[in-house]
């Protein structure tokens, strides 16, 4: 099957490159803590081992950068950085990585009265000066609350979109080009609505692809695939991601998913038709990653998807989300919500805080609450 490839111009990132005809790159994120130096490295090794072409650390302080800076030294693929957010640590760790990944709505968190520009413009003066790309990472949870405000409450693509795009602009104001874009969504269909429209506008721009919060194989992999294959196949995406909830020994399963989605399209092997099955009970995980503040989440997403079997022909999607960067914001628009902390489950009911439970019995207090939600709808 011959693609035919958006006009992409082409970024450098480390030993390769993405965009104009370059191959498709794999990438991964670590889920270690990033301040754990030799678990991080022996994760780092396990996915190029699988073939990565980029992996993604996240950095939240200072201690993590000193990591970095190691885990660096001791590896040799490709490295983005994660700028949770604390966006001045990129003077600090850009020596270590060959791409820094920014969140534009994360830019909020610290030195609020500074514009949000006078940010874009220090974080492109440090790539520059240590031969970084960047990745202007819009996420569906967490985006730029200035944009969100000038749209509907249902309107999630609109914001998205937007920020990506004053992003670009300035970005390419102050001349500097070697960035790519990703836009995610939990929701497959949406991804392909996303990144078709910004690649309309801007063919240009390489596209990182990723389902955010994918979930728990083998329906992590589907959602993806479902997105992958619509948008691969119609020339648009340059970089990928298949974000699966597993645990650490296995996060490799995510480059051997990507690789076998990639080969399939190449060959052929694609659906003519979107057919994602948006009825019945949709299970929302995040991938485990270094921000998971309790290794027992991925565990408790497993038990979550068993304990609502009972559940799967009703409409109510539930999310089930490993940190506080993401946990809060991502949970809103799910029916129901859980986020991870440290020694508690935060149960959240669409944007409402229903409580704090610990690991032992939210799953009771979780059955409570779909059942509740599930006599709600039936009544309606």
């Amino acid at each position: 099957m011959t693609i035919e490839r958006n006009p992409t111009r082409s970024v450098q990132i480390g030993s390769i490159a993405i965009g104009q005809n370059h191959p498709i790159a794999v990438q991964s994120m670590t889920a270690t803590h990033t301040s754990n130096i030799d678990a991080t490295v022996e994760q780092v090794q396990a996915l190029t081992a699988a073939g990565a072409d980029v992996v993604r650390i996240a950095v939240d302080s200072k201690k993590d950068a000193e990591a970095l800076a190691e885990i660096r030294r001791q590896t040799s693929v490709n490295l983005s950085v994660d700028l949770q957010e604390n966006y001045r640590l990129a003077a600090v760790v850009a020596s270590s990585v060959d791409k820094i990944r920014y969140n534009p709505g994360h830019l909020y968190h610290h030195e609020r009265q500074k514009p949000w520009q006078e940010k874009v413009c220090f974080l492109a003066e440090v790539a520059r000066d240590e031969g970084c790309a960047i990745r202007v990472g819009v996420n569906c949870g967490s985006v730029d609350p200035a944009q969100k405000q000038k749209f509907g409450e249902h309107d999630s693509i609109g914001p998205m979109l937007a920020s990506a795009w004053e992003h670009c602009d300035l970005l390419d104001a102050v001349g500097f080009l070697n960035y790519c874009v990703s836009l995610k969504d939990s929701d497959p269909l949406k991804v392909i609505d996303v990144n078709r429209a910004f690649s309309e506008k801007r063919p240009d721009v390489p596209l990182h692809l990723g389902v955010t919060e994918a979930g728990i194989p083998p329906d992590g992999v589907i959602k993806t695939r479902v997105a992958f294959e619509q948008l691969i196949s119609r020339g648009i995406g340059d970089t990928i991601r298949v974000s699966l909830t597993v645990p650490n020994d296995r996060k490799g399963e995510e480059i051997t998913a990507g690789r076998e989605i990639l080969k399939d399209i190449s060959n052929g092997r694609v659906r003519s038709v979107v057919n994602f099955n948006t009825e019945g009970l949709n299970i929302i995980s995040c991938p485990s990653c270094s921000r998971v503040e309790n290794e027992a989440f991925v565990q408790l997403a497993e038990d979550v998807k068993a304990m609502t079997e009972y559940a799967k022909q009703h409409s109510v999607t539930i999310a089930v989300m490993g940190c506080r960067v993401n946990g809060p914001g991502e949970t809103d628009d799910a029916d129901l919500g859980l986020w991870c902390g440290p020694k508690y489950v935060n149960l959240k009911k669409g944007p409402v805080e229903l409580g704090r439970y610990g690991y032992d019995i939210i799953l009771q207090q979780l059955k409570v609450e779909l059942d509740a939600v599930i006599a709600s709808k039936e009544h309606k």
